[in-house]
């Protein structure tokens, strides 16, 4: 058996018996549960007993990783609101545009 690792969320390790790359997503204490996330994008989750049974190391973020599905789709909404804020923004503008005589209009009421 190799080294043993507490799981951290947001750190790499490498099952060297498996020889896979993985990301841990989520540990819940409570449900004493481990989430992780391989390079692929296929995530599982286990329980802390079968986590302290790998043989594990911690490594580096593998190069080429282009996040989370989670994180892409945060990412994909982000843009879309900005998108819709720049829209709204046009939007806006025009429905200030005015005339200049309703400001006659008011001065008539005085």
């Amino acid at each position: 058996m190799g080294r043993d690792y507490d799981p951290v969320p947001g750190k790499w390790y490498e099952d060297l018996e498996d020889e896979v790359v993985f990301l841990v997503m989520t540990v819940d204490p409570d449900e004493e549960l481990v989430q992780i996330q391989y390079e692929d994008g296929e995530i599982e989750e286990f329980d802390l007993d079968t986590w302290h049974e790998l043989d594990l190391d911690q490594v580096a973020e593998p190069e080429g990783w282009s996040g989370s599905a989670d994180e892409e789709e945060e990412e994909d909404w982000e843009e879309e609101e900005e998108e819709e804020e720049d829209d709204d923004w046009d939007e806006d503008d025009e429905d200030d545009d005015f005339d200049e005589d309703d400001d006659d209009f008011d001065d008539r009421d005085s």
